[in-house]
């Protein structure tokens, strides 16, 4: 008996996809949103040195730490009502947040916005999972997604410079309310509500594992890529993996665990997991490098640099797509990606060549690493959300949302420690002790000495985090060049159109 073809998605299905990508961007800007908006705000509400820090952390890790709880209480309670209340909760949080009278107001503001984060990310790839049943339009909707959250990142930042330059700090929180508003409008009326229709009871107990587990081993690995290895890291890190072996016993042996077991028995979603965590710590590792380089050696201002920074998205557009493309023309998944891999690997080749005056090889390495990195994510994401029950597709979102949470904190902790490591060996023994640790150190104590004795501290400076990221392009190349086998043996068979656990 012949299976019939999925239903292809019409002009109503694109054009609810488009209302989705603007809550996905707004989600994804707010990560770097207040790059540029920091000093301002520090003027207005003179916050510690521990609340500055809670107000650009806070954001991240209650959106990584919810998204598993949130994709699970998706596909229960329906995604578009998730969906729905996640936008108003995220416009109200933005509209408290631009006009916080206090450094804690903001900081429970931003703890708001990550909670209305973590709705809005996993219910977004959900609701395309929904809406795109077809395969090839199903990759070719991903391509957009992914392409529109890599985007945001960098797009967050030039954002918030434009808007402070010309408004007050709050504006780039206000930019977020025209956008939810026109979610909570159309999206009743475009987007399908969807969930499973027997999920069983909603189990508590793995919310607070959930989070035991993913906030600590976030907050180490990130502490171990700014300060190096101490005892406080560890145990941040031993706390989380404890808490994460019972997260894992407790989704074993529960009657209805928050990540179906049946998720890691379709073919190809772990897999896909484990490559996309992959792809994110090759993209975040190397901005830990190129946004310095842009700032600290070639001496940019801090809008410039993200204007610059611009650059290298342009082609990120195209790429998803045009692998989503080949791919539903009948070309293997496995070349596909492992020459993504290859592409991005080559990206971090040629980070590992500019001399401290080559603005256009860095961009060049920048662009065709994210090209590379792009491509595979978006299939990996084809891949894992069509290895998935359409009716897990919530939960099946927020692991792999989790996976490149964990993936980005490791590429700045692997990469940067070779980078730290190298950097201090090439500096000159008689240099001060906090010019040896870092080049922001190193610029702000040659600025304090008298002329040549200045200058020559900030050029060896330079030249010593220039070799820094030679030594990390290296080492991100061999990573990339190893996944690119890896992709290619564990990817093997595996159909690249076949929605593999629809069945189950």
């Amino acid at each position: 008996m012949t299976t019939p073809s999925p239903a292809r998605a019409g002009r109503r299905e694109w054009t609810a996809l488009a209302v989705l990508m603007l809550p996905l961007l707004l989600v994804s800007m707010d990560v770097s949103v207040l790059f540029f908006a920091i000093p301002a705000i520090n003027a207005d509400l003179a916050p510690t040195g521990t609340e500055q820090l809670w107000m650009f952390d806070i954001y991240a890790f209650v959106l990584a730490g919810l998204l598993m709880t949130m994709g699970s209480l998706g596909d229960r309670i329906g995604r578009r009502r998730l969906l729905l209340f996640g936008a108003g909760a995220f416009g109200a949080a933005s509209l408290v947040a631009a006009y916080a009278d206090s450094a804690q107001t903001l900081i429970a503001a931003r703890a708001v916005l990550g909670i209305g984060g973590a709705t809005l990310m996993p219910s977004t790839m959900a609701l395309v999972r929904t809406m795109f049943t077809d395969p090839g339009q199903r990759a070719q909707a991903i391509g957009v997604w992914s392409a529109v959250m890599t985007g945001g990142v960098a797009l967050g930042s030039v954002m918030s410079g434009l808007l402070v330059e010309f408004f007050w700090w709050g504006s780039v929180f206000l930019v977020n309310l025209p956008a939810m508003a026109l979610l909570l409008v159309l999206g009743p009326v475009l987007l399908p509500e969807s969930r499973d229709p027997s999920p069983g009871r909603f189990d508590l107990l793995s919310v607070p594992l959930s989070l035991a587990a993913v906030l600590p081993l976030i907050h180490g690995v990130k502490e171990f890529a700014s300060d190096g290895w101490r005892s406080e890291q560890g145990a941040f890190l031993a706390a989380g993996l404890l808490f994460g072996a019972l997260f894992v016993w407790r989704q074993r042996t529960a009657a209805s665990p928050m990540i179906p077991r049946g998720l890691f028995r379709s073919r190809g979603f772990g897999p896909a997991v484990a490559l996309n965590a992959v792809s994110a710590l090759g993209m975040m590792g190397s901005s830990l490098f190129t946004t310095q380089y842009l700032q600290s050696v070639l001496g940019m201002s801090a809008l410039e640099a993200a204007l610059w920074s611009l650059v290298p998205s342009l082609p990120i557009g195209a790429a998803a797509p045009a692998a989503a493309a080949a791919v539903q023309k009948g070309v293997s998944r496995v070349p596909v990606v492992t020459a993504g891999f290859a592409v991005a690997a080559s990206g971090f080749a040629l980070l590992a060549t500019p001399g401290t005056d080559s603005l256009v090889l860095v961009l060049v390495a920048a662009g065709v690493l994210a090209c590379g990195i792009v491509l595979v994510m978006s299939q990996m994401t084809d891949l894992a959300l069509g290895a998935a029950p359409v009716e897990k597709a919530g939960a099946a979102s927020s692991v792999l949302e989790t996976g490149a949470e964990f993936g980005g904190a490791l590429g700045m902790a692997v990469l940067g420690s070779v980078g730290t490591a190298v950097y201090r060996d090439a500096m000159p023994a008689t240099a001060p002790g906090t010019a040896r640790e870092t080049l922001g150190g190193a610029l702000a104590t040659a600025a304090e000495l008298p002329g040549r004795a200045g200058e020559a501290l900030a050029r060896a400076a330079r030249a010593a985090f220039t070799d820094s990221m030679h030594a990390a392009g290296l080492t991100g190349a061999a990573l990339l060049a190893v996944s690119a086998v890896a992709a290619a043996v564990t990817l093997r068979g595996i159909r690249a159109s076949a929605d593999c656990a629809d069945g189950d």
